[in-house]
């Protein structure tokens, strides 16, 4: 069992734990997750490892209420723990000096990201990030993104905060003023779609973490399978990161609203 050493709600649905687990920690690299599950006969959950400190032995998760067993776990309060946790899982982001690193996240989406952030910076890129949300209070983790961004750009469907537009605009504004070597790019199935359709027509190599379609995350129930360059592959093993210009998003959204009912 693990204890939950710190609870902050980023948004109304959106909360981040800080819990004990210093072997996952000192292992974790950026792209990795962990499977949480709440009670004992609780549902296993896939959950990106937002941050770790190796010298406290914690590490960050930013959970988004969604279904009954999300709920569970947004629910659980500082001092409480979580039944069972397992990883670091995935593969881990390839990180290099590649340049101008465009990041793309959106929503919840954020989490994931930052750790990739943090280390394509302390590799050497430039890194300008480009943050979306519907609205100024779905914005999260500002902070800490600008921490380790050369630049962020804040866009939000209503206009409440930072530029009004889609993260698409953003990333536009970036290619059409500088050189840009690589993206990455993490959120809704549908806006990394449009995100790599974006990147493909500058001919910009371009990742997506498809974290958001795993529910086992062995590779044992075939939920997360996609199509990336016309093959199978089974997100929580073969990724969650692909290259976003092979992978068949309209097949992934599919797949992501067959579970709409259940959540």
């Amino acid at each position: 069992m693990n204890q939950i050493v710190k609870k902050e709600a980023l948004s109304e649905n959106v909360v981040k734990l800080e819990v004990e687990a210093p072997l996952i920690a000192k292992a974790r690299k950026a792209g990795h997750f962990v499977i949480v599950k709440v009670g004992k006969y609780g549902e296993r959950i896939p959950l990106t490892i937002a941050a770790a400190d190796i010298q406290a032995g914690t590490i960050t998760l930013v959970i988004q209420k969604v279904g009954k067993s999300s709920q569970k776990i947004c629910a659980l309060n500082e001092g409480e723990y979580i039944t069972d946790l397992v990883g670091p899982l995935g593969k881990a982001t390839h990180i290099e000096n590649f340049g101008t690193v465009v990041c793309a996240c959106g929503g919840v989406g954020t989490a994931p990201m930052l750790p990739i952030v943090e280390a394509m910076k302390k590799a050497g890129n430039k890194v300008i990030t480009v943050q979306a949300a519907r609205t100024k209070d779905l914005i999260i983790l500002e902070e800490e993104i600008r921490k380790f961004s050369d630049e962020v750009i804040i866009m939000t469907d209503d206009g409440s905060y930072g530029q009004k537009g889609l993260v698409t605009n953003g990333v536009e504004q970036v290619i059409n003023r500088e050189k840009v070597d690589f993206c990455v790019t993490i959120g809704p199935a549908i806006m990394m779609k449009f995100v790599s359709l974006l990147t493909k027509k500058y001919t910009i190599p371009t990742v997506a973490s498809l974290n958001t379609i795993m529910v086992d995350g062995t590779g044992m129930c075939g939920a997360c399978r996609v199509t990336v360059g016309g093959k199978t592959k089974f997100v929580c093993v073969d990724g969650p990161e692909f290259d976003a210009h092979q992978v068949d998003f309209d097949e992934m959204m599919l797949r992501l609203n067959a579970y709409k009912d259940y959540e």
